[in-house]
């Protein structure tokens, strides 16, 4: 979307006005235009969905994904209010959002900076474990974030059917691990709950990037955020103490016990950072092919989440 057509959509809705209105594009993921729009009265975030991901495979997923976004971020409002951002109106594949101040704190910026704080940690578990309790078995969850086939396009197909190509000797396991995950109907589902959409403040903590939601496997939401733990400790050995801190909180808030499908999907993740069609891309190839080795070593018999780190402290 440019800035030609979003100017004249945002004020035919309301939501912007006054003099000197500016457009400043934000940094983001790979899957949206995300933009500042400024004027003399106000400020707010615009999100607009693309077709075709900013990566260096081929991958298309349905613009649709937006209204899943805006709905992720209306069902938790109640919930969680300072979770979220404020939903100010949106149309055909982009919506706005409150604007919420420059202090507050990318927690992936912060990690490759070497800020580790063990409270950032427990309270993103405390954040996600609310979020599954309150959605468990929720009929008004399962019935609006029926939404496999985005799911599937967005995270089972680049991550784990993909890799499944790419790493014949993990390939079985893979893929019985995307058709259970398919099947899975227990919680709603962040689906990208990692460091890098996660904006941290003092005792704050806010959850972005909803596109992928779905009502499925809640352990998929902690495999992912695990995996990204364990690899900024493969960068910074500091980081460590943020997996157990995660977990416990995690668990406490959630009061379901998730650790086994969580111990094997965070598995198959990692694996997936190197393989699939989103790699981490602060790894270097060397440690990439570390953590080829340590999965594969692993996969056939995961062991408990606490007895997994500490073989990846001693492998890497």
């Amino acid at each position: 979307m440019t800035t030609t057509d979003l100017l004249p959509r945002l004020q035919a809705a309301g939501l912007i006005d006054g003099t000197d209105i500016r457009v400043t594009p934000l940094t983001g993921g790979v899957s949206s235009d995300i933009v500042l729009v400024a004027s003399s009265t106000r400020r707010l975030v615009v999100k607009a969905a693309l077709e075709k991901l900013r990566v260096k495979d081929d991958w298309f997923v349905d613009v649709s994904r937006n209204r899943v976004e805006q709905s992720f971020f209306e069902y938790v409002s109640p919930l969680m209010p300072a979770a979220v951002p404020r939903i100010l109106g949106g149309g055909d594949g982009w919506f706005a959002m409150e604007y919420l101040g420059d202090e507050l704190q990318n927690w992936k910026s912060a990690l490759l900076a070497g800020r580790i704080e063990v409270e950032t940690a427990t309270l993103a578990g405390e954040t996600l474990g609310r979020l599954h309790a309150a959605s468990w078995d929720d009929p008004v969850a399962r019935e609006r974030f029926d939404t496999l086939p985005n799911f599937q396009a967005l995270r089972i197909d680049p991550y784990l059917l993909t890799t499944a190509e790419r790493v014949p000797e993990a390939a079985e396991t893979l893929r019985a691990e995307a058709a259970r995950l398919a099947e899975t109907k227990l919680a709603l589902v962040h689906g990208d709950f990692s460091p890098k959409n996660l904006l941290i403040g003092p005792q704050r903590l806010i959850v972005l990037d909803a596109e992928c939601a779905w009502f499925g496997d809640p352990a998929f939401d902690t495999a992912f955020l695990l995996t990204h733990l364990h690899l900024k400790a493969l960068l910074n050995p500091q980081a460590l103490p943020l997996i157990p801190a995660f977990w416990s909180a995690y668990t406490t808030a959630c009061g379901h016990d998730l650790e086994h499908r969580t111990v094997r999907l965070l598995l198959c993740l990692l694996l997936a950072r190197v393989h699939g069609k989103s790699p981490a891309e602060y790894l270097s190839a060397a440690q990439g092919e570390q953590v080829t080795r340590f999965v594969l070593s692993h996969l056939s018999q995961p062991p408990s989440l606490a007895a997994l780190t500490a073989a990846w402290t001693a492998h890497t």
